[in-house]
């Protein structure tokens, strides 16, 4: 038999001095072949990150190795000495989960690769390292990448930047790749070239990739062998389809059970009454910014970030927006919650546009509409405690009674699986589920009548994800609350939401009840993005034949007639000449498609677009 590439024999790490050290891989034990793609899947806290980081030597205190060997090409990586270890720098390469931190935004991309490559590298000199940029920039799919070499990261959509960690990795040519939840924050079409690409770097580049991932689905698309890691220890090993279909260990089992299922499964939430309240409506709202050109003097450019989108929100919904990274989701939410005023179009809120509103009105409408953000680190002060944290909002809406607001921040906390013992800590020791519950707590402690998701549950594991779907539905019984939730996981809109509009380069494309959207999509764009949702059941759309290739147009300068023609597989002449407008497929289902005849009983496009407006 071969010597394996990588070899971990009974690795023990821990955290802490001898004496009270706690244990966080225990005797792990695992192999990799050259060209091989094996995956590491588990949930928060079981082991992986650190396992990805003990790999290529990178623990930092209290994290310290306690026996064991880590060894690469037959060596073990912890008994080499400088000389060596800068060699092994070169063989070995780590990509991270946090694209957008991981570069100096100070810096172009390229110049800060080429770097890289000539500190690793010794003797190659800036030209060619520059050379090796850009053909690996061009290998990776980023699109002009002599020209992007220049850009700053700030420039670089999630994807892209993702793309280029990449290529930072394999610069110097490296035998083994660890990417530790590389996929987790990007959208799905992006996450599925992405993997496409780390299978096609095996062969090209004969790398073996160690993958990393909280998700099994995404294990399952680019692996064919994964382990289940659960308290620090390597719990099961078996083949990708053979752990699906028959896992053994407890904890594989649940969370095989725990993944949703898109299409096997009937919608969590089904269709609701048409004629409920409106709560938030839009009307052609768009956003244009204004961008300095590189050249010249005084020039700018505009960039239409959000193009005349029209829906209605109403009370009881779990409304969801959807879309590729710059799509304008973001941008969209911005505007929903009032922390930009649109450039035109109105956003009513119980028939009140939001832009006029100063004041007391205007402290009241954000005690109506709360939002719940990303980041469960970086969204929370560190040196604030949970409880006053939680007190912050009413003492600004005019809360003074001390009393009365320790009785309400302990309900709330109660509420969301929070418990009071909390009050006074502060949230160092919280883990990611735990943060996130206390922002979702912050977000109702005020009764609001909408929440706002944005990208909620991307930075959680499944078992955390589901828990939290579960809440979330609990408190939309109770509270009679209506969200909206921005988000790139398909699989959990499907499990939670009632409604979906699909946006793609600022506008909407799509706009459909969840039943509807998932088994009958009006709208190629939604064919792509479903057909690149991991999944573990057998897929209803072809990636094959659906998935999208490259970046969408830039919002610098968005072509004529549909601006998806240039990726779309079904595209036709009238597609560059004429911009298609919503149309109606079936009561309150829309789609922006030449492709769509609309019912003969609605008439021309144009009266099914202001039928979509009034409803």
């Amino acid at each position: 038999m071969t010597r394996p590439l990588l070899a971990l024999r009974n690795l023990t790490v821990a955290a802490g001095r001898a004496g009270s050290a706690k244990i966080i891989l225990d005797s792990v034990s695992l192999s990799l072949a050259p060209r091989d793609i094996v995956g590491v899947v588990g949930a928060s806290g079981s082991g992986k990150t650190v396992l990805s980081k003990a790999v290529v030597n990178w623990l930092e205190p209290p994290l310290a190795k306690r026996s064991g060997e880590v060894l690469f090409e037959g060596r073990d990586i912890y008994a080499m000495g400088g000389a060596d270890m800068r060699s092994l720098r070169q063989r070995i390469s780590y990509v991270g989960a946090n694209p957008m931190g991981a570069l100096d935004p100070t810096l172009p991309v390229g110049v800060q690769i080429v770097e890289k490559m000539r500190a690793v590298v010794p003797g190659v000199s800036r030209r060619d390292a520059e050379r090796r940029v850009v053909e690996l920039l061009d290998a990776v799919r980023i699109p002009s990448a002599r020209n992007r070499f220049h850009d700053y990261p700030s420039q670089f959509s999630g994807g892209m930047m993702q793309r280029a960690l990449i290529v930072d990795a394999l610069v110097t040519n490296p035998a083994l790749l660890v990417a530790d939840n590389v996929t987790q924050p990007l959208d799905v079409t992006v996450a599925a070239q992405v993997i496409r690409l780390m299978k096609e770097l095996t062969t090209s580049f004969n790398t073996a990739v160690l993958f990393v991932s909280s998700s099994l689905p995404v294990a399952r698309e680019a692996c064919s062998r994964i382990l289940v890691m659960d308290g620090g220890r390597i719990v099961e090993e078996q083949s990708t389809e053979d752990l699906i279909d028959k896992p053994v260990y407890p904890y594989t089992r649940e969370l095989v059970r725990q993944t949703p299922r898109i299409w096997g499964e009937p919608a969590a939430t089904p269709p609701l009454n048409d004629r409920r309240e409106v709560v938030l409506s839009l009307r052609d709202a768009s956003q244009i910014y204004k961008v300095r050109k590189k050249a010249g003097f005084g020039g700018v450019n505009l960039v239409r970030a959000v193009r005349n989108v029209t829906f209605d929100v109403r009370r009881g919904d779990s409304f969801a927006i959807v879309g590729e990274s710059g799509c304008g989701k973001s941008t969209l939410m911005r505007l929903l919650c009032r922390l930009e005023l649109p450039s035109s179009g109105q956003i009513l809120c119980s028939d009140q546009d939001i832009a006029a509103l100063k004041g007391k009105g205007l402290l009241a409408f954000r005690g109506r509409l709360q939002m719940v953000l990303q980041d469960p680190f970086g969204s929370l002060p560190p040196r604030t405690s949970i409880g006053k944290i939680l007190e912050d909002p009413l003492r600004t809406h005019r809360w003074r009674d001390k009393v009365r607001i320790r009785e309400r921040v302990l309900k709330v906390m109660g509420e969301v699986g929070l418990p009071a013992e909390l009050y006074e800590e502060l949230p160092l020791g919280l883990s990611a589920g735990q943060r996130q519950r206390v922002n979702v707590a912050r977000a109702l402690v005020l009764e609001p009548e909408i929440l706002i998701m944005d990208e909620t549950l991307s930075a959680l594991d499944q078992a955390e994800q589901f828990k939290l779907i579960d809440l979330f539905q609990k408190l939309q019984k109770e509270y009679d609350l209506t969200y909206i939730f921005i988000s790139h996981d398909l699989a959990m809109v499907r499990k939670a939401c009632n409604r979906v509009a699909v946006m793609y380069l600022g506008e909407v494309f799509e706009l459909a009840d969840n039943e509807r959207l998932f088994f009958d999509p009006g709208h190629p764009y939604t064919k792509a993005l479903l057909s690149a949702m991991p999944t573990l059941e057998q897929r209803r759309y072809r990636p094959e034949e659906c998935l999208l290739e490259g970046e969408p147009p830039s919002p610098l300068d968005i072509p004529d007639g549909c601006s998806f023609r240039s990726r779309c597989p079904q595209a036709m002449n009238k597609c560059s000449r004429v911009q298609p407008s919503l149309t109606v497929r079936e009561r309150q289902d829309f789609a922006a498609c030449h492709l769509i005849v609309p019912p003969a009983a609605s008439g021309d496009t144009g009266a099914a677009h202001r039928t979509m407006r009034r409803s």
